[in-house]
C-alpha cells in the first residue's frame, strides 16, 4: 500500500495503486457442470484494447503534443461528461487504457479447470478479459472463471481509473459465489471490490470470510491489511501485516508491511523492507510497483533526487506506469523544473483524468501564473467534480476526494459535508486531516485543532498534514506551536505542494 497524499483506493488513492501479483495455491479449481441462463448479461460489454521470495519482511526489517490547448481541455471535459452519461445509462467502458502492470497481467486468482492459466499470463489484461468472456459464454458454470473475470474487472477499473467496471465486477463475483458458495477467490475478490469502492468495512468482512475458507489466500490477507489501515485500526493492521508476512511473504505483503511501519513514523524499516522487495521483484509489474513505492517514500521525506531515481527505475520497467509518471512530475516541480512538471502532468491527465493529478496540474498552473493559467486551473478542478460524479454513479464513496479538492479549490460547504461524512465512517490520519482542513477553511478553527493534532499523532511524516496543523495552530492563537509545526513541514519537505509550500512559508513568516 504505497503512501499517498490522500487515501483514495482508486489510488488509490486512494489511491489506491497496488498490484497484487500472487496466486492462491490452495484455491479449488473444480468446474461445475450446470448451466447459467444469464451469463451473457454479465460479460458482453465491449473492451477497449490497450495499444515471490521466501524471505519475510520481518526478517528484512530486522535486517499532449500536437493538440491545441483549448481543444484538448474541451475534449477532457467532454470525456468526463460522456463517461458519466455512459456509466449511468449502460455501464459501458470508458474509452482509454492504462497499463499498470508493466505488460504482465497480474495473477488475479486461480481459475477454473476450463480456463487456461496462459490467459492471465498473456501480458495484456484487456485481451485476457476478452478471452475469459469468450470462455464463459461457452462454459457459464465455471465458478473459477467468473471469479477471475470479476477480479480482472476490478484491476481494469483501478488501472484505467474507470469505476464503470465495478458493477460488472460485482455481477461476475456474485455469479461465482452463486455457483460455488464460500469460494475463497470470489470472496477475496469481493473484498478487493469493496476496498476499491472505499467500503472498507465490507472489505474487512469479505477478507475474513475468504480467510475462513483459505487462511493462506494472499489476496485476502492483503485486503485485510488494507481495510484495517483505511479504517484507522493501525494496531490491528500491524498484527495483520505480521500474520500475512508469516503466511505469504512476497511483494504484495512486503509493500503493505512497509506502509504500516511508515504510518507509525518508522521510515527506516519501511525503506529497508521496500528495498528488499525490489531486490526480489522479477516481473516488470512488480518492479514498477515497488520502485514507485520507494519513490513515494523518498518524496514524502523531501529526498527528490532519490525519488526521481526510483521513478526512473519504475518507468524503465513500464514507461506508462501512472504512479511513476505522476511522481516524476511532482518531484520535478519540487526541484524547480516547473516546465517539465507541467508538460508531464498535462500528458498524464490528457490520457488519464484522475482526481489527484488533475488537482496537481491545476495548482501548477496557478503557481506559474501566466495569462490564462487561472482558467486552465479551474478546468482541471471541474474535471475532478466530473470524475467524482462518475465514481458515485458506480458505487464508489468519493467523499474524501470531494473534501480534499473542494476545501482548496471549490465549495467549502461541500468540503465540510463530505469530510464529516467520511469521518463518520472511518477515523484515519487522512480523514482527520481532511476534516480539520475543511473546518479551517469554513472558519471553525477551534473544532479543527484537535483533529489536526490527531492527524499527526501516529508519527506519520506528512508535510501537508503539518502545514495544515501549523496554519490552524496560528489561527487559534498558538503562535509558538505554529512556528515549530510549520518549520517542521518545510524542513521535512520544502516542495510538498505547488501552492501549499509557498503558503506555508508565508504563514511561518506571519507567525514570527
Amino acid at each position: 500500500m504505497p503512501p499517498r497524499t490522500n487515501d483514495n483506493a482508486t489510488p488509490d488513492t486512494d489511491a489506491d495503486t497496488h498490484t497484487d501479483t500472487g496466486t492462491d495455491a490452495d484455491a479449488d479449481t473444480h468446474t461445475d457442470t450446470g448451466t447459467g441462463t444469464d451469463a451473457d448479461a454479465d460479460i458482453d460489454a465491449p473492451d477497449a484494447p490497450d495499444a515471490a521470495s521466501d524471505t519475510s519482511a520481518a526478517s528484512a526489517a530486522s535486517a499532449t503534443s500536437g493538440v491545441p490547448p483549448r481543444r484538448r481541455r474541451s475534449a477532457q471535459l467532454g470525456f468526463c461528461a460522456l463517461a458519466l452519461a455512459v456509466a449511468m445509462t449502460a455501464g459501458a467502458v470508458v474509452v482509454g487504457a492504462l497499463r499498470d502492470d508493466g505488460g504482465t497481467a497480474p495473477a488475479l486468482a486461480t481459475t477454473g479447470a476450463g480456463v487456461s492459466q496462459q490467459v492471465l499470463a498473456s501480458g495484456d489484461l484487456d485481451r485476457s478479459i476478452t478471452s475469459l468472456q469468450a470462455h464463459l459464454r461457452s462454459q457459464p458454470a465455471d465458478f473459477g472463471g467468473w471469479a477471475t473475470l470479476g477480479l480482472a474487472y476490478v484491476e481494469q477499473a483501478r488501472t484505467k481509473g474507470d469505476p464503470s467496471r465495478y458493477p460488472q465486477a460485482q455481477k461476475a463475483l456474485d455469479r461465482s459465489l452463486k455457483l460455488r458458495p464460500r469460494y475463497d477467490p470470489a470472496l477475496a475478490g469481493r473484498a478487493a471490490l469493496a476496498a476499491a469502492r472505499h467500503d472498507f468495512t465490507g472489505a474487512l468482512k469479505y477478507a475474513d470470510l475468504a480467510l475462513e475458507q483459505n487462511p493462506y489466500s494472499e489476496r485476502a490477507l492483503c485486503s485485510r491489511i488494507d481495510a484495517l489501515v483505511e479504517l484507522g485500526r493501525y494496531g490491528e493492521a500491524s498484527k495483520a501485516a505480521d500474520l500475512a508476512d508469516s503466511r505469504r511473504p512476497g511483494v504484495p505483503v512486503f509493500t503493505r508491511y512497509a506502509y504500516v511501519h511508515e504510518l507509525r513514523g518508522d521510515v527506516k524499516t519501511a525503506r529497508r523492507v521496500l528495498r528488499q522487495a525490489l531486490a526480489t521483484a522479477t516481473s516488470r509489474g512488480d518492479i514498477a510497483y515497488v520502485a514507485s513505492a520507494l519513490g513515494q517514500l523518498a518524496w514524502n521525506q523531501g529526498d527528490y533526487d532519490s525519488a526521481l531515481s526510483f521513478y526512473a527505475r519504475a518507468l524503465a520497467a513500464d514507461d506508462g506506469y501512472l504512479p511513476a509518471l505522476e511522481g516524476r512530475a511532482r518531484a520535478q516541480a519540487a526541484k524547480g523544473d516547473r516546465a517539465a512538471a507541467i508538460t508531464g502532468m498535462e500528458q498524464l491527465v490528457q490520457r488519464y483524468p484522475l482526481p489527484q493529478p488533475l488537482v496537481e496540474l491545476g495548482e501548477l498552473y496557478e503557481a506559474r501564473g501566466k495569462t490564462g493559467d487561472r482558467e486552465k486551473a479551474r478546468e482541471q478542478y471541474a474535471l475532478v467534480n466530473a470524475w467524482v460524479s462518475l465514481a458515485r454513479a458506480n458505487g464508489v464513496d468519493a467523499d474524501l476526494d470531494t473534501a480534499l479538492a473542494a476545501a482548496d479549490h471549490g465549495d467549502h460547504r461541500a468540503a465540510l459535508k463530505a469530510a464529516r461524512d467520511e469521518w463518520a465512517r472511518r477515523h484515519t490520519v487522512h480523514t482527520a486531516d481532511a476534516l480539520a482542513w475543511a473546518l479551517h477553511v469554513s472558519g471553525r478553527d477551534a473544532e479543527a485543532l484537535p483533529l489536526a493534532r490527531e492527524a499527526t499523532a501516529t508519527g506519520y511524516r506528512n508535510a501537508s498534514f503539518l502545514y495544515h496543523r501549523g496554519v490552524i495552530e496560528r489561527a487559534t492563537g498558538h503562535r509558538k506551536e505554529a512556528r515549530a509545526t510549520l518549520a517542521s513541514a518545510l524542513e521535512l519537505h520544502p516542495g510538498f505542494s505547488p501552492l501549499g509550500a509557498e503558503a506555508a512559508r508565508a504563514a511561518l513568516k506571519a507567525a514570527r
